[in-house]
């Protein structure tokens, strides 16, 4: 089993404040094909943004991550349990769920033991979903000055993980009985100032500002500034791209 990544071992509260939340069209696709609503779990749950969503129709929900200050920041709910456990590895009892999810953290997992530890705690007809969402889209030329800090400031700093972000989750291995997803996307108003804290929680600008030991950010703050325009807040875009499939049908 490979080495577990955490990127996100500090700026949980950054993270739960920028980083837009699942769409509700997602949950409600999920929802169409969930059998029974008594317990769900969240892998690589982050700050809990899909755990506590999935206690408003879950009897009980846990929530997993490697990241104690994560965890930290978690959202809470009374029938929300967080775990400090590894998704490849947990603890739970065979055959304990009915929903297993994922959401922008599946890249991260080493699938062939995570896919193993699914197919033994999910419940027969179980799903399970994993879901990302894919570079951030603004107007024309707020799109140019984002690709820019992506493709050639950014780009080098990244884990090779990102590849399967950039291919829509395409290309991670499904051993599934897929159902095929609808069109997503999330739809946010941002100010430039809630914007710059999104690209701030970025892995690869966390390895940027490690590396660097400066923030590269600052490298386009003025281009920001000059296609944001007189604006006060601007529409801001994430295609969502979901995987989902019956685990033991």
């Amino acid at each position: 089993m490979k080495q577990p990544i955490d990127n996100f071992a500090s700026g949980g509260k950054d993270y739960a404040l920028f980083r837009p939340e699942s769409p509700r069209e997602v949950f409600d696709f999920l929802y169409s094909h969930v059998k029974i609503f008594d317990r769900a779990w969240d892998c690589g749950t982050g700050n809990g943004q899909v755990a506590v969503t999935l206690a408003d129709r879950f009897n009980t929900v846990y929530g997993t991550d490697i990241s104690e200050d994560q965890l930290a920041h978690a959202q809470q709910k009374d029938n929300v349990i967080y775990r400090k456990e590894r998704s490849e590895l947990t603890t739970f009892a065979d055959q304990t769920f009915d929903l297993i999810t994922v959401a922008q953290a599946i890249h991260w997992f080493d699938f062939q033991p995570f896919y193993k530890d699914v197919r033994r705690v999910a419940k027969p007809g179980a799903l399970f979903a994993a879901w990302t969402y894919s570079l951030l889209r603004l107007s024309p030329e707020l799109n140019a000055v984002i690709d820019h800090f992506y493709m050639n400031i950014t780009h080098k700093y990244w884990d090779k993980e990102r590849d399967y972000v950039d291919a829509h989750y395409k290309t991670i291995p499904f051993p599934f009985e897929e159902i095929t997803a609808p069109e997503i996307k999330i739809v946010k108003s941002y100010t430039m100032e809630q914007l710059i804290g999104y690209l701030r929680t970025w892995s690869g600008v966390r390895h940027y500002m490690k590396q660097e030991q400066k923030d590269p950010t600052d490298l386009i703050v003025s281009d920001l500034k000059a296609a944001w325009g007189a604006n006060e807040r601007l529409e801001v875009v994430w295609p969502v791209h979901v995987r989902a499939g019956y685990v033991n049908s």
